[in-house]
């Protein structure tokens, strides 16, 4: 699966190649997601829009040929606001988009900013009803005095729109910056977190909420009576509580925030949350309600000869998933990637170290992580537009660019090299001459395909995997746009979108 000759794309470009020097901040990609079947790519950028890819159908005249990603919808999710009581902004800018499991024709997904989250709805639209009584075909209504006939209302067919229709909003319930949604796997409620806190929320309830504090003897609530909530109540039918909590009561105190949560994918009691001291726990609303103590804490020990002034920073995890077994789990911190067995807290099971120290700001960049369909692959950004991949049965591993510059039409990607310094062959490059402003901070796996995303600024690449891996039904074709919205379209060995 990592061997680099089986992958290649084709491109759509956008705008010119000096983009980077004067790329517009709203157009940086700031989330990617894959939706449960593969046949949907949504994006979110800093400008609070999310564009979602449709793949096409397989061409079955030309198998070799894989469907293609167009573009399917677009619309604005969030927009800027302020909040005057703080005197502060908030940024439009999209942190995460989770997908819902298809229950029919419509599509849900949950998308958020700093603060608010929405529940979307996108549905497709080709007919639309013709011969009101009392009202003209152009939506004026008639005088009722006039009407002398009954005409029953038929359905015409009309060209195909899709609809993005906000169902859903869940404000007002976050004090400090949201980093992470999780779907549960009972589809019914699903967690938020911030720096501080983790909330546990129902789709279908956004009008109350309570929170409950995951300290001993610490309990508020809001939106609700005193004593109105028993211990045993059912939590399921709860609009929202902070089932962890990790806020000092004097803020001098802090020593460690949240950095990411996530639901196990097949225990809808079980979800694990990651700080900033590269530790990760592992809570079951089962045993408590309240969570405020964990069932398990994966931690590795620090190697006192490796310490140094950046070792606090570097330890931080800023991703944490697991995988679609539910037996592992994956955490990324800035110098490496470590599978975690959820029945061994002691130490990783396997850790793949990714690159050198870097003494500069670019120590507090956040890299996401994934996981292949089967588990037996994961994939994780890095610097230069560099994106790496280690097959876990196979102890190998591949480091490839997604990069414009270094592209031919239908060219197969080569693997890259960097090295530490001295001599160094042809293909490898000086850890110096790496570029810190061109990075992929966030990545995706198709669920049942080897087909993977990557964003770099406000290019999305889609790769495939040409000669490994079964059959797929799309992400080797040209990627198209609306002529004339988003630049002129060429093809290259890779599929990139500027969204």
């Amino acid at each position: 699966m990592c061997e680099s000759q089986g992958r290649f794309l084709k491109q759509i470009r956008f705008g010119d190649s000096s983009y980077s020097e004067r790329r517009c901040v709203a157009d940086i990609i700031s989330t990617v997601e894959f939706n449960h079947s593969g046949e949907l790519l949504a994006t979110g950028d800093k400008g609070g829009r999310v564009v979602i890819f449709q793949q096409e159908p397989e061409n079955k005249s030309q198998p070799q040929c894989r469907g293609e990603y167009n573009v399917y919808s677009t619309f604005q999710s969030h927009e800027p606001e302020f909040d005057y009581l703080k005197s502060l902004e908030i940024e439009e800018k999209i942190n995460k988009i989770r997908w819902l499991p298809q229950k029919n024709a419509a599509q849900f997904l949950l998308s958020t900013n700093d603060k608010t989250i929405k529940l979307w709805k996108i549905s497709e639209r080709d007919k639309r009803p013709e011969g009101y009584n009392l009202k003209e075909e152009d939506g004026r209504y008639r005088d009722p005095t006039t009407v002398t006939t009954l005409r029953v209302p038929v359905f015409r067919p009309m060209d195909l729109m899709v609809e993005a229709s906000p169902r859903r909003v869940f404000a007002n319930a976050h004090t400090y910056h949201i980093n992470s949604i999780s779907v549960n796997s009972d589809y019914e409620t699903y967690l938020s977190a911030d720096d501080l806190r983790v909330n546990l929320w129902h789709l279908e309830i956004t009008d109350r909420s309570f929170s409950i504090r995951a300290r001993p003897g610490a309990v508020q609530l809001r939106g609700f009576k005193p004593g109105a909530l028993k211990p045993s109540c059912d939590l399921q039918r709860l609009p929202r509580k902070d089932i962890v909590d990790i806020k000092p009561a004097n803020m001098e105190e802090l020593t460690e925030v949240i950095t990411a949560a996530e639901f196990h994918p097949n225990q809808c009691n079980t979800f694990v949350y990651s700080s900033s001291k590269g530790t990760i726990r592992l809570c079951d609303m089962r045993a408590s309600a309240l969570c405020d103590k964990h069932s398990k804490l994966f931690e590795e020990p620090e190697d006192p000869s490796n310490r140094s002034f950046f070792s606090e920073i570097i330890s931080s995890i800023s991703d944490v998933k697991f995988s679609h077994n539910g037996r592992y789990m994956m955490t990324r911190d800035y110098l490496s990637v470590k599978i975690w067995d959820l029945n061994m807290e002691s130490r990783p099971v396997e850790t793949y170290q990714l690159c050198s120290l870097y003494e500069n700001d670019c120590i507090f960049d956040k890299f996401e992580c994934c996981w292949n369909g089967n588990d037996s692959v994961v994939m994780t950004g890095s610097y230069n537009n560099f994106f790496r991949m280690f097959d876990r049965g196979q102890k190998k591993d591949v480091t490839l660019e997604a990069s414009r510059e270094s592209s031919k039409p239908r060219a197969v990607l080569k693997p890259r090299k960097v090295c530490g310094g001295g001599k160094r062959k042809k293909d490898e490059i000086s850890v110096d001459s790496l570029d810190f402003n061109k990075k992929i901070l966030h990545t995706a796996w198709h669920p049942q395909e080897n087909i993977i995303a990557v964003a770099t600024t406000n290019n999305l690449y889609i790769f495939q995997d040409k000669l490994n891996g079964p059959p797929v039904r799309g992400g080797g074709g040209l990627i198209k746009t609306n002529p004339g919205e988003r630049g002129d379209t060429t093809e290259c060995p890779l599929s990139v979108l500027s969204v």
